[in-house]
């Protein structure tokens, strides 16, 4: 199944990266796609299983009641069940070992020394296909303080950011946010590869004029330096291309801003105020869904506009709180404490669980998916000169527990 899984994700994969087809004796411009983007949106708590999987395989038909709000986006969506972490963890708790092997699949999960060992993460690996296109190789955000779920190595977690003001200065601090013309900049690629057919000498880098030099003078040093020297001009190389990655990236812009792509953009008009303390944005959000609601809206809102922008093609959202209360959300019982309503509501056997606790998580794992349903819509709205930005894009909607009693 992955091996199939691979090859699907491929092609499309390799259509979007590749808007122009090579022939023999020439180059032939072809329907201007954009790039493919990765997005995850993970919530917390362990789901309703019995109210999440479909009973049967095969073309979706009514949707489970927590999927149901994507009824309108049926079309686009694919359900996969039936697949299970077996990885082993080591002197972790329990919200620790799942959040360590959501992403990662990781065979053992541990801490060694007090550091943290995984695995690399999904989202990490397509990063580093993905980011040497944008400006940043991915994002990671929202509310996951107590939970790692992105790796870039296995002893290399990556944090989430929970600020959106902090989030939004990193996208994009010192450019302005625009919408990338794609049929434009294919038409132009094309162009730039016919010229590059002849290259000029004055385009020749740095490392380019020294070469000589460097290799007379690698034959007088040792293996050490020999070594030394080769990192040296290698990331020479790197700072090369870098900067010119950075240039031409800003010189796409200016065209842009002059002939922009037929989506408008939506910038955020309600970022907390400059040097607010995370407490005093997430403590409103544990005790009130409403405030809850916006603050995912808001972070949805920075993961399109990443995406839109090309900011960057790969985003992890981290949804919800274990310690958040759900008053007006949950409407059965007197619980409102989403960890508590977690284990009351789970149980080696279903109906060994708590009913109405049960039912009261299955309300809030339905109040994320309409939060959810809402960005498919926005990146379903989004024109990329012919297809959406939902079109372009892999969305990934799931939970870090398979249920609440972990």
């Amino acid at each position: 199944m992955l091996r199939g899984t691979g090859a699907l994700m491929a092609l499309p994969f390799l259509e979007a990266m590749s808007p122009l087809k090579v022939l023999a004796g020439g180059i032939t411009s072809t329907t201007a796609l954009p790039p493919l983007r990765m997005g995850i949106f993970t919530v917390t708590g362990g789901t309703v299983l019995e109210s999440w999987r479909m009973k049967e395989s095969g073309p979706l038909a009514k949707l489970p009641s927590i999927l149901r709000p994507l009824e309108f986006a049926k079309d686009d969506l694919l359900l996969i069940s039936g697949l299970s972490h077996t990885g082993r963890s080591e002197g972790l708790n329990a919200h620790e070992a799942c959040a360590y092997t959501h992403l990662t699949g990781a065979p053992e999960v541990k801490r060694v020394a007090g550091k943290i060992q995984a695995a690399l993460s999904v989202d990490q690996a397509a990063a580093a296909v993905a980011g040497e296109q944008t400006y940043l190789p991915s994002i990671e955000i929202g509310l996951n303080a107590n939970t790692t779920y992105s790796f870039r190595a296995p002893d290399s977690p990556v944090p989430c950011e929970g600020n959106p003001r902090l989030v939004f200065e990193r996208m994009f601090r010192g450019r302005k946010p625009v919408v990338p013309n794609w049929n434009r900049r294919a038409a132009q690629k094309a162009q730039e590869v016919q010229k590059s057919a002849t290259p000029r000498s004055h385009d020749k880098s740095i490392l380019d004029l020294v070469r000589e030099d460097a290799k007379g003078l690698r034959q007088n040093l040792g293996q050490a330096d020999k070594h030394k020297l080769d990192e040296y001009l290698d990331s020479v190389r790197s700072v090369e291309r870098r900067v010119d990655f950075i240039e031409a990236k800003h010189q796409q812009e200016v065209m842009d801003m002059a002939d922009p792509g037929p989506s408008k953009l939506n910038l955020p008009t309600n970022l907390p105020p400059e040097g607010m303390p995370i407490w005093q944005i997430t403590r409103p959000i544990d005790r009130d869904p409403e405030r809850h609601a916006e603050y995912i809206a808001l972070m949805s809102d920075l993961m399109i506009l990443a995406f839109q922008t090309d900011t960057t093609r790969v985003a992890t959202f981290s949804v919800g709180s274990d310690d958040a209360f759900y008053p007006g959300v949950v409407t059965v019982g007197d619980e409102r404490h989403c960890h508590t309503l977690e284990h009351q509501g789970n149980a080696g056997k279903v109906e060994d669980a708590d009913p109405i606790a049960r039912e009261a998580c299955r309300q809030i794992h339905a109040w994320y998916t309409t939060l959810f349903a809402e960005v498919v819509k926005k990146m379903k709205a989004i024109d990329e000169g012919g297809s959406s930005l939902l079109d372009n894009s892999m969305m990934l909607y799931t939970s870090y527990m398979a249920d609440g009693g972990h």
